[in-house]
């Protein structure tokens, strides 16, 4: 009997070390030895993703912005709530090798017909009664080997899963990180062309005030005194437009920290922030590795190749085996008769599936050509990040052009202004060329602002795209 049952258990393991089908490897995307953009490189692979948020955006304002977002905001919550599920189904998939066992406990009383096979074999045995009762109390046994991998794949699908929730975790937090430091730049912009339109009311009253002037001494028509004030009423508009975005920015911001709309105070002006110098991108390779929706497409084909064979398993014959042992009595006062009330049953089943309308081998292949998608999604989300990057990057070069093109401009529009001012005062220039010049400088001053937040955006963009802001 030893023999018989060492045999059998050899043939289980040996069986299940079978496995019907492969995985297949992570598939090598093409990757350029250097980001479109880029500066040139040396043999240093560094970059500004592996820097802590904390150390790349160092503004006091905006560390506490976004160390709010990362613990209040609601996605960032759910994303936790996720990885806790994920965990708990992950330990349970452990325990698929782990037999199952149940405790059944029953007791019946049947009154079967006197004409019935069974009330004739009760008046054939004399039991004395028209009544057949029993009672049982028992523990149930079931496992089913793991022959073809099926609950190897099952463990290796739930542990991606587990992983792709902590990815999908890093992703919230370097989009939040981005989001933060982008509102938060839009309002420092905002906060400028608020301060940019002020001064130019400002400096419409004082021309205003001149030709009114100008206009009671009879050297300037009614004409002057009307397209002076228009331009005035101009900048005015601007003013509350400005405030009103200023205030839907700080709503905006406190939702994504998960914080009822407020205002937000600002410890810097747009002027005080400076653009870095050294933005080390490093090499495309390591980006792959570090961006969390990049990994969580590389997961994804981990559950993919365990799909396709959890479903080829399903094609082929399971091997269960059951035992069941307790009491049982016909009698309630000799149910718990020991020995006498004892029972036990060991028995073994193979099944193999034949016929179930093709559903069984169409789920099978139904995996493989989802694996094929996962494939191409992962290729395409590598070529999504390399893409991002280099936008990223030619953004910054063409920015850093544009805003000294447009420092240049507003520079010469103020020395324009100026001089209009004076020429206007001693008589050797129209009110129209001063309007002009006060029209112009403004719409320089607002652009130029509007570059600077851009290039900012623009920075922090850089570091989502290459995978940073999840290091704490």
């Amino acid at each position: 009997m030893k023999k018989y049952i060492t045999g059998f258990a050899l043939v289980l393991v040996i069986l299940s070390a079978c496995k019907v089908s492969k995985d297949i490897e992570t598939p090598k995307p093409a990757l350029p030895a250097t980001f479109r953009n880029a500066a040139a490189t040396t043999a240093d692979t560094s970059s500004i993703a592996d820097i802590q948020w904390k150390s790349f955006f160092t503004e006091a304002t905006l560390q506490k912005l976004i160390d709010s977002a990362i613990i209040k905001n609601y996605d960032m919550q759910i994303a936790v709530k996720n990885i806790e599920a994920a965990q708990l189904q992950f330990k349970q998939v452990k325990w698929n090798n782990v037999p199952e066992i149940g405790l059944n406990v029953t007791a019946n009383s049947q009154r079967p017909s006197d004409n019935s096979l069974t009330g004739l074999s009760l008046s054939q045995y004399n039991i004395g009664s028209k009544h057949i009762e029993d009672y049982s109390a028992n523990l149930g046994l079931s496992w089913e080997a793991d022959i073809w991998g099926k609950i190897r794949s099952q463990q290796k699908a739930a542990l991606a899963t587990y992983l792709q929730t902590n990815e999908a975790r890093k992703a919230i937090q370097t989009n939040i990180v981005a989001s933060v430091s982008q509102g938060y730049y839009n309002l420092l912009m905002l906060d400028a062309q608020l301060d940019i339109a002020q001064k130019n009311v400002r400096l419409n009253d004082s021309t205003l005030r001149i030709v009114k002037l100008q206009y009671d001494a009879g050297q300037v028509t009614s004409l002057a005194v009307q397209q002076t004030e228009a331009q005035r009423l101009t900048a005015a508009e601007l003013v509350p437009q400005f405030e009103q975005n200023i205030a839907i920015q700080e709503n905006a911001l406190r939702i994504l920290t998960g914080e009822l709309p407020d205002k937000i105070g600002r410890t810097a002006s747009l002027d005080q922030l400076s653009i870095p110098d050294n933005l080390a991108t490093g090499v495309p390779s390591n980006m792959v590795s570090r961006r969390p929706d990049v990994k969580s497409a590389e997961l994804a084909l981990n559950i993919a190749n365990a799909n396709v064979g959890i479903t080829k398993a399903q094609l082929y014959p399971s091997l269960t085996i059951t035992a069941s042992g307790g009491l049982n009595s016909f009698k309630a006062s000799n149910w718990f008769n020991i020995p006498a009330s004892l029972f036990g049953m060991v028995a073994g089943g193979i099944a193999q599936p034949i016929f179930q309308h093709k559903e069984l081998r169409t789920q099978y292949e139904v995996a493989k050509v989802d694996r094929e998608k996962t494939v191409l999604q992962f290729r395409q989300s590598v070529l999504n990040a390399v893409g991002e990057v280099s936008d990223a990057l030619v953004k910054i070069e063409k920015l850093k052009s544009q805003q000294a093109i447009a420092t240049t401009r507003v520079n010469t529009l103020q020395q324009a202004t100026s001089n209009a001012n004076l020429l206007f005062k001693n008589g050797m220039a129209t009110y129209l060329e001063v309007i002009t010049a006060q029209s112009n400088v403004l719409q320089g001053e607002l652009e130029l602002a509007s570059i600077k937040r851009d290039q900012l955006s623009a920075v922090s963009e850089l570091y989502r795209s290459l995978g940073g802001g999840w290091k704490q």
